[in-house]
């Protein structure tokens, strides 16, 4: 791939996380943080008692990161996405009754970057299953299955391409 072909498609992730709530940007960097080690989220995120009790909820939902990341189905057999689906959809669920992401593109657009490429294709099903589930309100679950367009849910392939743009806090952004 070229780097013209690279830059083009960071921009259009760029893009992508531009249109997204503010709400959802703000989780998807936390999360980001949090899942990828990337810093001391309490520190960075951690405002009030309320934000620092959801970061220290998530850093224990998302130990399974690293053993989901090893599960990734390669063949497709029962066994494999048994393993790798419940998992996933445990994750989902804790984020999706956050109510932080509104959308399934803002759901994809994490998970691509928490687990990787090889994952998309398993994306749409978890969200749907994640967002159909009891605990979260019926009013977001409307929501969250009436963004899951078509197109993506009955996508006949999808990308191999390694994500290649991960949003950061920014400190200006962050304290407006």
């Amino acid at each position: 791939m070229t780097l013209a072909n690279t830059a083009t498609m960071a921009i259009g992730e760029m893009r992508e996380f531009a249109g997204f709530e503010p709400s959802e940007q703000r989780f998807i960097k936390r999360s980001l943080d949090i899942g990828l080690a990337r810093c001391d989220a309490f520190k960075l995120w951690g405002d009030s008692e309320a934000e620092s009790r959801a970061i220290r909820r998530q850093y224990v939902v998302y130990q399974d990161l690293k053993a989901l990341r090893t599960l990734v189905p390669h063949h497709g057999e029962p066994v494999e996405l048994e393993r790798f689906i419940g998992k996933l959809i445990g994750l989902a669920v804790h984020d999706l009754e956050a109510e932080r992401i509104v959308s399934f593109s803002a759901f994809r657009f994490l998970y691509e970057r928490l687990l990787g490429a090889e994952a998309r294709p398993y994306l749409p099903a978890a969200f749907c299953a994640a967002a159909a589930l009891p605990a979260i309100r019926p009013e977001h679950r409307k929501v969250l299955l009436q963004s899951l367009s078509e197109a993506a849910a009955t996508a006949p392939g999808w990308s191999g391409r390694e994500p290649s743009f991960y949003p950061e806090f920014i400190e200006d952004v962050e304290a407006a």
